[in-house]
């Protein structure tokens, strides 16, 4: 395995900001991992896991050995008429693998497509998008313990899954490196079409019962027309999440600001869009000193030529407080940030 020195991180990651690592290498199975986290002991560095990328704001220099999750796979555990469960390596490319698991005839993830990064990253962030989380479809998770490279597997209450978040972002932060993700997924099609922006698209193309591939193909065409593709437009996604408030908080916004979109949540919460409250303070399409936010999605923080991870988070601070000013809600990042 080849560790690298002093080597650059920006273009390893979507937002494509000014960042070095000290050091870096990539590895494609546990047992290059156990190396590597072993070199990472032996130079006291601490390691970190970088997938695609998709889901991180970096420094400029980062004082750690930076881990390329690459490892493969997709094995099949067991199936019956009505499931199959299946174990994907932490490397493997989210939607390419979503795309893969609807052309098997395992359905339950349409609704996930296009979603950029890797399997690993999903129930860290437990990636959710129009009605659906991954939680539902985790078993359990595989990886290594950073301090020691000692197995470990987490079963889907270890990971203490919420509204994107997991134990991989609290008490398991930078603890455990994710090596594979069990899921079990549905072998009878059947189409989670709730989500209001899904249902409209659906019903604007005149399709009434949609099958999982329509699912997927109308969840890749709505992304494509709402969000900018990062080769194109460097970003992170979503750089916030939407706030989740109780009823009677709900309640109250509503009465202030009647066209706010809310959400219902099973558990009696509800969800405020985000996005929508970013631009009724009028951030969209704003840029400052080569970062701004997307003419299109008030949500996604766009790089516009600039290098500077603290610029970003400084235009992030800005908006976070207009939003806090003006509806006395605090906003909080969606992604990881290493500084």
């Amino acid at each position: 395995m080849n560790i690298q020195s002093d080597v650059s991180l920006q273009l390893l990651h979507t937002l494509r900001l000014k960042s070095q690592a000290r050091a870096l290498c990539t590895v494609s199975g546990t047992a290059e991992l156990r190396t590597a986290l072993a070199w990472a002991r032996a130079e006291g560095l601490p390691p970190a896991v970088l997938g695609e990328g998709s889901n991180v704001v970096l420094p400029e220099y980062w004082e750690t050995l930076v881990i390329l999750q690459r490892i493969p796979g997709i094995e099949v555990l067991s199936q019956d008429g009505k499931s199959v469960r299946l174990r994907v390596g932490a490397g493997e490319n989210w939607h390419a693998f979503v795309a893969w698991a609807l052309g098997q005839g395992y359905f339950g993830l349409e609704n996930l497509a296009l979603i950029p990064g890797t399997v690993g990253a999903a129930p860290i962030q437990n990636i959710g998008a129009y009605g659906v989380e991954v939680a539902s479809f985790v078993e359990s998770v595989h990886g290594l313990v950073t301090v020691d490279a000692a197995e470990v597997t987490l079963s889907t209450a270890d990971c203490q899954f919420g509204y994107r978040n997991s134990v991989f972002k609290g008490a398991l932060r930078d603890e455990v490196i994710i090596t594979a993700v069990d899921l079990r997924l549905s072998k009878q099609p059947s189409s989670q079409t709730g989500y209001p922006s899904l249902q409209a698209h659906l019903e604007s193309a005149g399709i009434d019962s949609a099958t999982p591939e329509q699912v997927f193909n109308a969840v890749m065409d709505i992304r494509r027309s709402k969000l900018p593709d990062p080769a194109v437009q460097p970003n992170a996604g979503s750089f916030f999440k939407n706030p989740v408030l109780d009823t009677a908080g709900a309640n109250a916004l509503r009465e202030r600001f009647p066209d706010i979109p809310c959400y219902e949540q099973s558990d009696g919460s509800v969800k405020v869009a985000a996005a929508w409250l970013i631009d009724q303070c009028g951030w969209r399409g704003h840029r400052v000193r080569g970062v701004g936010v997307h003419s299109e999605h008030a949500l996604v923080l766009v790089n516009d030529g600039g290098d500077s991870a603290q610029e970003l988070l400084r235009l992030a601070d800005a908006i976070a407080a207009d939003v806090a000013a003006k509806f006395d809600i605090d906003l909080a990042i969606e992604p990881r940030v290493y500084l």
